[in-house]
């Protein structure tokens, strides 16, 4: 049964992933703001189905909840290692990038001492009153000042593989969730992201039994890089956030198409581990070969199997030949991706907001949503901004310096320094307006 709470609050954050995570270990410093985030989970999990033998981070360190802004504050990265007792056992192992598990390891030790955490607390309706948000969840009733949307993403499915989403077709996201076993299977792969490499690299050194075949699928021209270089880096740094957001529309939906690959490709130590195990089971060992490297092709058509062939038959269309090709499968992966859904609690206030074109949330530089009752109430979002802020918003580099804007925003001073020396990279330059050239006569 519900109690009735009715707690007063001057920001209630919905969901707490890693980017509400930050929001709250750098609001545990101001006891004064009454804040509380609001996870539908028992504990704190971070793409558990992910967490695999060989799956490391894209991001550095450094690049924790809190330190880019508050580097004291007691829940970075550094103070995860101290209280762990493992500081020089780190600093010896040298590491250039860590595990996707001991940084979600990080998470959950930071997101389980914070207060202002309410796990098994799934929100089911907002509504707003005129002056607050009145807030029902499985715990009672809250009332909210302000709002900060925290909700994650959900893993993006393929149309045509909707209908067959079973034991043997899934997402990614879930191959760590169950026991597998791919011995005389043929498995494809679907997705030449960071994840799809993470998996094809796991099945080829046989973690979850030798297949009979592994195929990898990828729509790009090949198997390619991410873009890790020291200027490219640049793009993730609050210069170059400032900058975007302030420039035209179809200039940054064409900035964000040219940087894919600074956020989006597959590490290079990745695809050198890849090459190499390849190289040793085929070229060293002579292994008869028993994988396929598909780039260049788009999955088109997924059906299954018929007579004595009970798998799935997969259609793809290559980009080089511009023919359909057929495959077959036992065993398919969507390394496909996430997509941000719209969470049904917000279903009273979605009409009061300032949406786009493209039904996405209009926001100003604070990541604040722009819609009716702004002058009263704020609502902020964290990892809704890629088409206002750029390609570093749904990654972690950023997220501490998100997360004091957001706070600087809530409390209207601030209480977090942002301020910049100049940059490296001269992003736009402010000339004064030049007066109008006068035509001969």
């Amino acid at each position: 049964m519900k109690q009735t709470t009715d707690v007063e609050l001057d920001l209630a954050g919905v969901g707490a992933g890693p980017f509400n995570l930050s929001v709250a270990a750098l609001l545990s410093e101001m006891p004064t703001v009454r804040a509380r985030f609001f996870e539908s989970r028992e504990a704190f999990v971070w793409h558990p189905g992910l967490l695999l033998d060989t799956a490391n981070m894209q991001t550095m360190f450094l690049k924790d909840l809190v330190s880019a802004v508050r580097p004291e504050n007691p829940y970075s990265f550094l103070s995860y290692l101290v209280k762990n007792k493992k500081f020089y056992r780190f600093l010896s192992a040298e590491l250039s990038c860590i595990s996707r598990q001991e940084f979600s390891d990080y998470l959950a030790w930071t997101a389980h001492q914070l207060p202002n955490i309410q796990f098994n607390s799934e929100i089911e309706h907002i509504e707003f009153t005129g002056d607050h948000f009145a807030i029902q969840t499985q715990q009672g009733q809250y009332r909210a000042k302000n709002l900060c949307l925290g909700v994650g993403k959900v893993p993006l499915i393929p149309d045509c593989a909707k209908p067959y989403i079973s034991q043997r077709v899934f997402h990614a996201s879930e191959i760590g969730l169950k026991d597998q076993d791919f011995t005389g299977k043929r498995v494809m792969i679907i997705g030449g992201g960071q994840s799809g490499a993470d998996i094809f690299l796991n099945a080829l050194q046989n973690q979850w039994g030798q297949p009979k075949s592994l195929d990898w699928v990828s729509r790009r021209a090949n198997y390619q890089p991410l873009d890790e270089a020291a200027f490219t880096n640049e793009y993730f740094t609050p210069d170059y956030v400032e900058a975007f957001y302030h420039l035209d529309a179809q200039v940054k939906r064409h900035e964000i198409a040219q940087q894919k690959l600074t956020s989006d490709g597959i590490t290079q130590q990745s695809l050198l581990e890849i090459y190499r195990a390849l190289y040793h089971r085929f070229d060293v060992l002579k292994e008869e070969k028993w994988i396929r490297l598909l780039p260049h092709r788009t999955l088109t058509q997924l059906r299954q199997g018929t007579g004595s062939d009970a798998g799935y038959q997969l259609t793809v269309t290559n980009a080089l030949s511009q023919q359909q090709e057929t495959h077959a499968a036992d065993v398919v992966i969507l390394a496909t991706g996430f997509v941000a859904p719209t969470p049904a609690c917000l279903s009273d206030i979605l009409p009061l907001l300032d949406l786009d074109e493209n039904n996405r949330y209009t926001m100003d530089s604070n990541f604040e949503l722009q819609w009716e009752g702004q002058a009263t109430n704020k609502i902020f979002a964290v990892n809704a901004g890629l088409h206002s802020h750029g390609i570093a918003e749904p990654q972690l580099s950023l997220m501490a310096w998100r997360s004091a804007k957001i706070i600087n925003a809530l409390v209207s001073r601030d209480a977090f320094d942002l301020s910049t020396h100049q940059g490296m990279i001269e992003w736009l330059t402010h000339q004064p307006a030049m007066e109008p050239v006068s035509s001969p006569l």
